[in-house]
């Protein structure tokens, strides 16, 4: 009666046991079903998770061993003090002891081997995931990052790829050895005595119960913990890329405040999730230490009656106790894999992500220059804003087309339209005659130099920041000084110590405005491209300067098809084509003698920055 008691009872084990293995699809909500993307890495990695269950059961068979030699010790020595003497149980107990160290030494051998296989195959998955999001975030268009905080695309890449981590090292390891060791202590413990297994195991479903009610609360308070860490590294890193705007304007206290409220949210939440967490040790080693009174107890009254041996005891207190661990780990590994599903649920929310515009056309595309826009309207989705309304224009090769109009009025909006950073609602866009959306965009590009508005620089050094440019890997010293000298900036490289090779901080923060955008035109120079866009790229030089670096690109543009945007008249008057917007609409086209004669919007503004420079 007793032996199918027990076996019942051991069967009520199993399929708990069996619930807490595949907690991520059973536990908590549908956010478990996130980590099911991981798979394809297990398969990648499978020999080595193989490697490390055959090394976890080898492990476990040594630590099963020792409880077992520790009775027949007990036993033996028992009997060898009663009928030998005490120098024959000294000599025994020194065998005793060198086959114990050697069991131990197994244990202790494979127990690294596991190690070595589980947890570094999990940070060769780590690996490979930073870089299939970091590779994502490459392919993702212009719009997602319109739509995404940086702050919030690096958390996900750093603290949520730490989390799963988590779960396929620590989590996978302690969960198999825990199923493993289970199976192979609660059958030796039925072996000795099925009446001692029975009570001993009793406490067991109650801590499993417990460990399954609370983990659902656990994946709530997980993904709450995210999202503020996610805020905090998005203030945090705005406050360090404006620095000079917060000081400017001696916000410090300000921005202080606004950091400090979210990390005490943070905190807050934080501590709720370590309570919940915190509940699970003490109620596991209260319930440990209840099996082991009750083995104690019981095997103390059956030894007594004759039925089990004191060895039998000891090796029963061993077994509960090697449980201890192993059962008082899942409420920790519980923990990590509810954070695991919350990082990896959010992981996905990226990876599952299609760019919006995606290259239809892998044939090769060599550009000739003629560009064309035939009654493109676009509209901001977000504000709601018509940037460009019914705009038509046409740029043959070799022509220089420049557009002027009050800030706002889209200019930089058709260049994001022609590199097809953002789709037009309606119209076409015309490429050598093809549509925009059928032509091979990589190839487009490629072909194309662009000098943004907000200019760029990595924390590099010049040479790098201008190779960065070029479609070429070889690019030399010669070459580097003929665009520099074109952008009029070859000489402050010169006045600096290591001219090329200095090394520029954060978004190029050693140099002045001018600087930064006399170094981005030499970048799109040594792509020498068919096609070159200039997207207010004077703004912060002087017009003596500006004068200078026309000149110099005089010879370039009539080269190329060429696209400037500016609000000086000084930068656009010798273009061959020049339309002024206003509010997106097309109002006055011409060359600038055209619309000088016009006498409207264009040579209002002509004459007011003439008066300026007069001035």
């Amino acid at each position: 009666m007793i032996t199918v008691s027990v076996i019942k009872l051991f069967q009520v084990e199993s399929l708990l046991l069996q619930r807490l293995a595949i907690v991520q699809a059973k536990i908590g909500n549908y956010r478990m079903k996130s980590l099911s993307y991981l798979n394809k890495y297990f398969l990648k990695y499978k020999w080595r998770l193989i490697l490390g269950v055959i090394f976890i059961a080898i492990s476990n068979y040594f630590g099963v061993q020792i409880p077992l030699f520790v009775k027949t010790t007990v036993d033996s020595l028992m009997t060898t003090v009663k009928i030998e003497g005490l120098e024959d149980a000294i000599t025994l107990s020194l065998k005793i002891g060198g086959i114990y160290m050697l069991l131990s030494l197994g244990k202790g051998f494979f127990l690294f081997l596991m190690r070595q296989t589980i947890i570094i195959m999990s940070r060769f998955i780590e690996f490979d995931l930073k870089n299939e999001i970091y590779e994502k975030y490459q392919k993702l268009d212009f719009t997602f990052y319109k739509k995404n905080s940086t702050g919030d695309l690096m958390n996900r890449i750093s603290e949520d790829v730490g989390q799963v981590r988590m779960y396929l090292g620590p989590g996978i390891m302690y969960t198999i050895n825990l199923i493993i060791l289970f199976f192979m202590v609660i059958f030796q413990m039925i072996k000795i005595s099925p009446t001692v297994t029975l009570f001993v195991l009793m406490p067991l479903p109650i801590m499993s119960f417990l460990i399954y009610k609370v983990s659902s609360r656990m994946n709530a308070l997980s993904t709450e913990v995210q999202k503020e860490q996610s805020m905090m590294s998005t203030l945090a890193q705005e406050t360090f890329s404006g620095i000079r705007v917060v000081k400017a304007y001696s916000r410090e206290n300000e921005i202080h405040n606004k950091f400090n409220v979210s990390a005490e949210n943070y905190k807050m939440k934080t501590m709720r999730l370590v309570m919940v967490n915190a509940l699970f040790m003490p109620t596991i080693i209260f319930l440990i230490g209840l099996s082991t009174l009750l083995a104690i107890y019981l095997g103390g009254k059956l030894t007594y009656s004759g039925e089990i041996s004191l060895g039998d005891i000891l090796a029963f207190i061993f077994y509960v106790n090697s449980l201890t661990w192993p059962f008082a780990s899942v409420g920790w590994v519980t923990s990590i894999i509810q954070r695991a599903a919350a990082s990896q649920e959010r992981i996905n929310q990226f990876l599952k992500m299609d760019a919006e515009f995606k290259n239809q056309n892998n044939d090769p595309f060599y550009l000739k220059g003629e560009i064309e826009f035939q009654n493109v309207t676009y509209t901001y989705p977000n504000s709601g804003t018509r940037a460009v309304k019914d705009l038509s224009f046409k740029v043959r090769p070799g022509e220089t087309l420049a557009i002027i109009g009050r800030t706002g009025c889209g200019k930089s909006t058709i260049l994001n339209l022609l590199m097809r950073n953002v789709e037009p609602d309606s119209g076409k866009i015309l490429i050598d005659g093809v549509d925009l959306k059928d032509l091979n965009l990589s190839d487009l590009r490629k072909q194309t130099g662009i000098v943004p508005q907000d200019v760029f620089l990595f924390s590099d050094t010049i040479s790098n920041n201008l190779k960065f440019g070029s479609n070429e890997d070889d690019v030399t010293n010669a070459q580097l000084e003929e665009v520099t000298k074109k952008a009029h900036v070859l000489h402050n490289i010169d006045q600096l110590p290591e001219r090329f090779d200095t090394l520029l901080g954060e978004r190029g923060v050693n140099l002045s405005g001018g600087q930064k955008q006399r170094l981005s035109i030499a970048r799109a120079l040594l792509r020498d491209p068919k096609l070159l866009l200039l997207d207010d790229c004077l703004s912060a030089v002087d017009t003596e300067t500006e004068e200078v670096i026309l000149s110099n690109l005089k010879k370039d543009i009539k080269e190329k098809t060429t696209i400037i945007v500016s609000h000086r008249i000084s930068s656009l008057r010798n273009a061959d084509h020049l339309i002024l917007l206003e509010e997106g609409v097309k109002t006055e086209e011409g060359n600038h003698a055209d619309l000088i004669a016009l006498n409207g919007v264009y040579a209002e503004i002509y004459r007011k920055q003439l008066a300026e420079e007069i001035q």
